[in-house]
């Protein structure tokens, strides 16, 4: 083969053009840090670029991000808790003295002021935030625990109860009927006296009742509540009543004769203000036999439900549609036909809000909160209101400071008919005011009996509540724990694929640096070869 002097220079000028790529890749290298500035450079780095970058953000996002946020969240949790731990720990503290007998006067005004206090402080922490969202409050962060302010809205509540939630109370009987018709001796004042004469000792007693109480008090009158029990399913699996109850009459507990005595053996006596049911012995009987069957799925035989109505909520009442299924007014303001009228037209029911249909379906979990905190790892963060800040918190106090000041108002009858009778001269009126004083005596003993059974049963019932809350803190730490090792795994993770990475992309740069020496010198050699070789032609021999 032939080698001209055109077929030299040719070979020469895509050597030093070699030389020269050889030489700006190099330097690029260098001057960038990385090894391929484009994906044809080396396409199997570059694949396996976009991997790792891949990952290393993913993982960025769950270290940096998700677990710092989630772990913030569980930490305001977890404060809040303690909190309501702490309330919960004083009112016990109050039951336990309140569990003495031999409480004097003082004393009981002391209690029941620390309870009132008390009861003011126990959802405080409910409202608790992150973020600007509300975190017991499940999937509606937006809303409220509480109401902010007195607030008139109807809703229609759907309460689940079981056998163990029926009730038998004490109830001490200070009314009496005459001709002038009905009396009770806790209304009795001075220069009312006269009224109150048929008054005895022996008229005075106490007997049973049996109850479902209500998670709310003043609850709308006039719309008596219904109860459905004896539930099976039917062919789509869904819990179907077998029987209704209707309350047979609507009372209040201030009512004379009480409400709470006498009560029929079929009767279920609705009182609005207290929001209690009061249950005759057969009806309890035939509710306190209702159980589960463990063998079935999706049904809960020993369910109760109770639907009623509340309008006239207070600032600091719980909104029940973080607890219960009910239905609420819509922006018209009114409630009007609601799902439990089987018969009205379908269109007036849109009106009307539903709030957590899903809460009547048996073992559904109800509105939790996941963060996703590494490759297939969800946990979650919320703790929902009705583990840690239960209404029968409140209810609980009510009853007791109820029967506390039912136990002030005989005593200061008492002292009220004392006075008199140091004043009074009649024989025929001392008799009179003794009678009644022997009646006040023995309204004061029974009330004093039942207001320290109740303080002793409350302590167990108070225990049950700070448990409650307790499980809820220690589930709340356990994610916490759980959070801790999923964020050493990913700091681990992150800092293994960094530098997978930083192995792939990124450069030796002293060996960078000799490379680039090296093409540099080739391309001199190349240059200086090449004007060598290029000075001398066939034209200088002929």
């Amino acid at each position: 083969m032939r080698i001209t002097n055109k077929i030299m220079q040719n070979n020469s000028l895509s050597n030093i053009n070699l030389a020269k790529v050889a030489e700006d890749m190099r330097g690029s290298q260098v001057s960038s840090g990385k090894k391929i500035v484009r994906p044809s450079d080396d396409p199997i780095v570059a694949i396996r670029a976009l991997r790792l970058r891949t990952s290393v953000v993913e993982l960025t996002q769950y270290y940096t991000r998700n677990a710092k946020d989630a772990d913030a969240w569980l930490k305001t949790t977890e404060d809040a808790l303690q909190q309501v731990s702490d309330v919960l720990t004083d009112m016990m503290k109050q039951y336990d003295k309140g569990a003495n007998e031999y409480l004097t006067t003082s004393n009981r005004n002391v209690i029941l002021e620390q309870l009132k206090s008390l009861q003011g402080e126990v959802y405080a922490t409910g409202d608790a935030d992150y973020a600007g969202r509300y975190i017991f409050t499940g999937y509606r962060t937006e809303v409220s625990l509480m109401f902010k302010e007195d607030t008139k809205k109807p809703y229609q509540i759907t309460e689940q109860f079981t056998a163990s939630d029926l009730k038998t109370n004490m109830f001490v009987n200070t009314s009496y009927q005459d001709a002038n018709g009905w009396h009770d001796l806790t209304n009795l004042q001075e220069g009312t006296q006269g009224d109150y004469a048929g008054i005895e000792e022996k008229l005075i007693d106490k007997s049973e009742y049996h109850r479902l109480r209500l998670s709310y008090k003043d609850c709308t009158e006039g719309m008596k509540p219904f109860i459905e029990y004896d539930f099976k399913a039917d062919a789509n699996g869904n819990a179907v009543p077998q029987k209704t109850l209707t309350a047979t009459k609507e009372a209040k507990s201030t009512d004379v004769p009480s409400p709470y005595m006498n009560i029929g053996e079929n009767d279920v006596v609705y009182l609005s203000d207290t929001g209690e049911v009061l249950l005759g012995n057969k009806v309890y009987e035939e509710l306190s036999g209702l159980v589960d069957d463990p063998t079935s799925n999706g049904v809960n035989e020993g369910e109760i439900r109770v639907t009623y109505q509340k309008e006239d909520f207070k600032e600091g009442d719980l909104r029940p549609e973080h607890y219960f299924y009910c239905v609420g007014a819509g922006d018209d303001g009114k409630l009007g036909v609601t799902p439990a009228d089987t018969n009205a037209d379908p269109d007036e029911k849109e009106d009307n809000i539903i709030y957590n249909p899903k809460y009547l379906t048996y073992g559904e979990s109800r509105q939790v909160i996941e963060y996703d905190v590494g490759y297939n790892q969800r946990l979650q963060v919320n703790t929902k209101a009705e583990e840690a800040f239960n209404p029968s918190v409140n209810r609980e106090v009510d009853d007791m400071i109820q029967a506390l000041e039912r136990l002030q108002k005989i005593e200061d009858v008492t002292t009220t008919l004392k006075g008199m009778l140091d004043k009074e001269s009649d024989p025929a009126k001392q008799k009179i005011l003794k009678d009644q004083i022997d009646a006040a005596n023995k309204a004061f003993t029974y009330e004093r009996d039942v207001v320290q059974k109740k303080f002793s049963a409350g302590l167990t019932v108070m225990q049950g509540f700070l448990n409650e809350v307790s499980v809820a803190v220690t589930a709340c730490g356990a994610r916490g724990s759980r959070l801790d090792l999923v964020s050493s795994r990913l700091s681990s993770q992150k800092s293994t694929f960094e530098i997978l990475q930083s192995e792939n992309e990124d450069v030796d740069l002293s060996e960078a640096v000799v490379q680039l020496t090296s093409a540099e010198m080739t391309y001199e050699a190349a240059l200086k070869a090449t004007g060598k070789i290029m000075q001398v032609n066939l034209m200088d021999f002929i």
